[in-house]
This record gives structure tokens, C-alpha cells and sequence, in this order.
């Protein structure tokens, strides 16, 4: 196949020839430079590449075009590539078309003439946009193969656990797909084996565990060296974050993640108020972004893998993984976050992963196509899940225990879900009951009112409700509220033995750090969390200094 292409298009030669000769130095190993001198032009030649099926990067064009301008281009051209990043090349005095063009046409950046240095003020922009391009880019696929059944609840783990790792695969549905009977056929497996996952070189998994998935593709489960400086449970917003500082200011650090990186902030199907993104992002890409931030940094990072216990030694702290070994640091950080709560309702408990799903489950986001699906909770996670759910389902319904969307969401999610026709909110409403053999069927509604109940059909229930800490593998090793969140200085806590006052984020036992929505009394916000993990490798420092 093709290297993808990037597209230049100006009207001007001599600018056409720079910006041309400018990109090719530093990408032509690896994609394709094509250009033209109108955006029409440029429109037969994207539409010869659409039918041969060739791979389109990046639109770069000029605003003041004769006929047709940069924007009137992209408008058109992303009709046949709507993937495709979006840059316009403006004068200063264009500024103002270009960014009413981040709405037109979701352009992704804008370069003011002249670019001057390339490696100040184009590279970086070209390298960020064709990054997040070839994460999303999916190539004639040549992955990994999952075949399952569409409710059964191992299989929907197995396909969040590879999405939430960066892991390309390909689903097939055994029950209406004939090329998955086929594989299962030449693989010499049954239907009582599912799921399967079919690895590149033809190796065959029947019903693998998360972590003989995470040893055939490459994810590291056993640290490195016997001791870190730095020791971070929980590889969320804040977990990354203290990596990236801890790293790169010369610490040596691991990070253990019991599932995949990116927290609860990674399964955010858009993330629309974090500084610097003024188009958005996922949660995903936020995740993607920050591991090969902390990993370029030298960051080592083990998943699945989880703490099982903590123990302190003198001026050394010692973390018990899963698989009995354990690694030893000076410092530790405790950014394990939260999850929500599991639904009391009756039935939920044996639908989990089979209509019932915790979080957005964006895998399962296609499967609800032209169906009528349910969001339990009022907060930023849940308007966020059904603004992108609205893209798929029929319908979808919030549930929720107050009056107002407005008092727990952002008001930028609840003016989106307003002005969303297929998005309906239903306050004072819980659910009594969840219905189906082996699928979700129907669940029961409560109207805590007037107390009526009734019984609705539904494809899927997504539930965000309430948090639950990630603190029990604690065993009582630090000073937690009544709730399990972590208490942290200053003033001193219960049992401190320094003569100094803690830190600001330290517990209850020196030199063990907590960031995040797992200490007492968080905001729950991303940018909070970002901030706490960078502020704790500053206190780390501190602390090590003592040492």
C-alpha cells in the first residue's frame, strides 16, 4: 500500500515550492507529498486517490485562493476525507476566518505566513496532527482477531482491555459473521472456547487471560529493577503526570496500572474543557499522548498489573504486586484512583458485560446503533457518554436522582445535551430492576415522585454512579477517611512520627504521596489530577532530600 499522502495546496508557486520543500525534508521518508495549484485541481486529484483507495494524512492550504478559498477547499475535501488533519495557511490578517473555521470545518490548526524557522513553527504542528492521524489511522488490517459473542461479558472484557491499551483488533461476531465460523473451523476451536483471539502470526488464544494478552502483544508486566525512586500506583491523569516530571527531572520511576492507562479520564468518549485542546480530545488519545510522553522520558510502565500491599522498612517502601513479587522505593505515590459503583438493582449484577456496562464502554458504542439505550448518573462522565452514544442510538435517556442536569455537569455537556433532539433527561428517576436471560432485555423505572414504576425495553445500560477508592490493598498501612479516600498533610495526621509537618499531599507515613481522586477531599477534575502529580514530584524531591 501507499504511503499516506499529505496535500499542499497555494496558488502561489514560489510559496507552493517552499512549503513543499519544507515538509518533504522532514516527512518524505514517510509519506507522500502531492500538491496543487487551485483547490479545484486538488479536488479531482483527492478524488482519483478516494477511488483508488489511497490514504489522504493531511490537507494543507492556502486562505487566499482566486475561485476558491483555503476553507471552501477544506469543506469540500472532507467530504472525501473526513479523517484527514485540516491546517490553513494564513496572512495575519486572515486570523479571523481561520479560527471561525475550527467550527466550520473542524480545522485543526492555523500557520501564519512566514513559517520561519521550520523546526520552530511548522515541524512541531505537522509531527502533533500527523501523530494523532496515524493513532487513529487504520491501514488494511493486519492484527489481532477477536471472536466472541456479542453478550458475553468475557469477551466485551477482552475488547476493553485492548482498546484501552492502544491495541488495534478486529472483532468478529460468531453468531453473524461467517468469516469468524471459518477461523474457528481452521483454528480447531469450538464455541465453547469463546472468545478466541487469533494473534498475527496464527497463534490461537482460547479464552485468554488479560495477562497472556498483555505478554503476546508487548505489554510489560514484571518491573525491571528491584528498586525505583519513584513508585506509582495508578497510571491516570495524575499517575502520567507525575511520571513525566518525575522522569524527566532524573528519578527513576515505575508505574504499576492494574488495567490500562488513562484512568477514568481514558474512558471519556470527549473531553472538550482540558486547556489547550480547543477542538477536544478522547480520553484515549489524553492517555496515548501522556504514555509516549512518560516512556520518551524513560518511565517504566507495568500493565495489567496491580498492588496487592504496601509495607514500609525504615527510610524503604515496599509494593506487593499481583504475582507475589515485590519492588522496593524510597518514594511512593499512590494515584490508584476511583471506580464507580456497581447498581444494586436486581438482575444487574448478571448482565455485567452483557447490557450492563460500568463507564462509557465506547467499544460497544456501534452495537447501539438504531436502539434504545440508558445513561444511570448526572455527572461530567455520563453527559459526556450519551453526547457520543447520540451519534449511534435511537435514543438516549439519562437517569438520574436530582432535578437538574445543570447542578453536577458541566454546563458545556448539559447546553450540548439541550440542543441534542435523541438525548432525554428524566430527573428524579433510579432504576428498580434489569431484565434478560442472557442479554439485556428491559430494565424498570422508578419514579421517586410519585412511585410509579414502569418497564421500558433497552439495548444497554451505561452506569456512572457514585466512586468507590482504590485504597483495600492498603490493609490499613495509611490514615483513610470513613469512605477509604487518603488523608494527606498538612497539618499532621494520626500517627505521624517526624518532627516536621508533612508535605503537602503526603500521608500518613513519610514519603508516601497520594494525587488524584484517591485523596480525601479531590476536586474529581483531570486538570486537578494533572496538577497534584506534577506537585507531588516536587514535594518527592523534598523528601528525598531529607533522606
Amino acid at each position: 500500500m501507499a504511503n499516506p499522502a499529505l496535500f499542499i495546496v497555494d496558488d502561489e508557486p514560489q510559496v507552493l515550492s517552499a512549503v513543499e520543500r519544507d515538509v518533504r525534508k522532514e516527512f518524505g521518508k514517510d509519506y507522500r507529498l502531492l500538491k496543487a495549484e487551485s483547490g479545484a485541481r486538488a479536488l479531482e486529484a483527492l478524488k482519483k486517490l478516494k477511488l483508488r483507495d489511497e490514504p489522504v494524512a493531511l490537507l494543507l492550504a492556502d486562505q487566499r485562493m482566486p475561485r476558491m478559498t483555503g476553507v471552501e477547499f477544506l469543506a469540500e475535501a472532507i467530504q472525501l476525507y473526513p479523517d484527514a488533519k485540516r491546517v490553513l495557511l494564513t496572512a495575519y490578517a486572515d486570523t479571523e476566518a481561520a479560527i471561525r473555521a475550527i467550527n466550520t470545518v473542524r480545522l485543526d490548526h492555523y500557520l501564519l505566513k512566514p513559517w520561519d524557522p521550520p523546526e520552530e513553527r511548522l515541524y512541531p504542528v505537522l509531527h502533533d496532527l500527523l501523530d494523532d492521524w496515524q493513532a487513529a489511522y487504520r491501514p488494511q488490517f493486519q492484527g489481532l482477531r477477536v471472536i466472541g459473542q456479542r453478550w458475553s461479558a468475557r469477551t466485551h472484557e477482552i475488547k476493553e482491555f485492548l482498546t484501552r491499551n492502544q491495541i488495534p483488533y478486529r472483532w468478529l461476531d460468531v453468531d453473524g459473521d461467517g468469516e469468524a465460523q471459518r477461523l474457528l473451523v481452521s483454528a480447531g476451536t469450538v464455541d465453547a472456547q469463546l472468545p478466541v483471539v487469533i494473534l498475527p502470526n496464527g497463534t490461537v488464544l482460547p479464552q485468554p487471560t488479560s495477562a497472556q494478552l498483555a505478554e503476546q502483544v508487548g505489554l510489560k508486566t514484571r518491573a525491571g529493577m528491584p528498586f525505583y525512586d519513584l513508585i506509582i500506583v495508578g497510571a491516570g491523569p495524575a499517575g502520567l503526570a507525575a511520571a513525566v516530571y518525575g522522569t524527566s527531572e532524573g528519578l527513576h520511576t515505575l508505574i504499576v496500572e492494574r488495567e490500562a492507562p488513562g484512568g477514568q479520564a481514558g474512558m471519556s468518549a470527549r473531553i472538550e474543557n482540558y486547556l489547550g485542546f480547543p477542538v477536544g480530545l478522547s480520553g484515549g488519545d489524553l492517555a496515548r499522548r501522556a504514555v509516549a510522553q512518560a516512556r520518551r522520558f524513560g518511565a517504566e510502565i507495568l500493565t495489567p498489573q496491580e498492588a496487592c500491599g504496601l509495607r514500609v522498612r525504615d527510610q524503604y517502601r515496599f509494593v506487593r504486586l499481583g504475582d507475589g513479587t515485590e519492588v522496593a522505593c524510597h518514594a511512593l505515590l499512590i494515584a490508584s484512583g476511583v471506580s464507580y459503583r456497581q447498581l444494586e438493582a436486581p438482575g444487574a449484577e448478571a448482565l455485567a458485560g452483557a447490557g450492563v456496562y460500568y463507564g462509557s464502554a465506547m467499544t460497544e458504542a456501534l452495537m447501539c446503533r438504531d436502539k434504545e439505550v440508558y445513561i444511570v448518573g448526572a455527572g461530567n462522565s455520563a453527559a459526556q457518554s450519551a453526547v457520543y452514544l447520540a451519534n449511534h442510538a435511537r435514543s438516549v435517556t439519562m437517569l438520574m436522582r436530582g432535578d437538574s442536569l445543570r447542578a453536577s455537569a458541566s454546563r458545556y455537556l448539559a447546553d450540548r445535551i439541550d440542543e441534542t433532539k435523541n438525548i432525554h433527561v428524566r430527573p428524579y428517576t433510579t432504576v428498580a430492576a434489569v431484565e434478560g436471560k442472557n442479554e439485556l432485555d428491559a430494565i424498570t423505572i422508578a419514579d421517586a415522585k410519585s412511585g410509579q414504576r414502569e418497564t421500558v425495553p433497552a439495548a444497554a445500560l451505561f452506569v456512572f454512579i457514585g466512586a468507590v477508592p482504590h485504597t483495600d490493598w492498603l490493609g490499613g498501612a495509611l490514615e483513610c477517611d470513613e469512605q477509604g479516600y487518603i488523608r494527606c498533610g498538612p497539618p499532621r495526621l494520626k500517627g505521624w512520627p517526624l518532627e516536621r509537618d508533612p508535605y503537602f499531599l503526603e500521608s500518613s507515613v513519610p514519603g508516601v504521596f497520594a494525587a488524584g481522586d484517591v485523596r480525601h477531599d479531590s476536586m474529581k477534575r483531570i486538570a486537578t489530577a494533572v496538577g497534584e502529580g506534577s506537585m507531588a514530584v516536587y514535594f518527592v524531591h523534598q523528601y528525598l532530600a531529607s533522606l
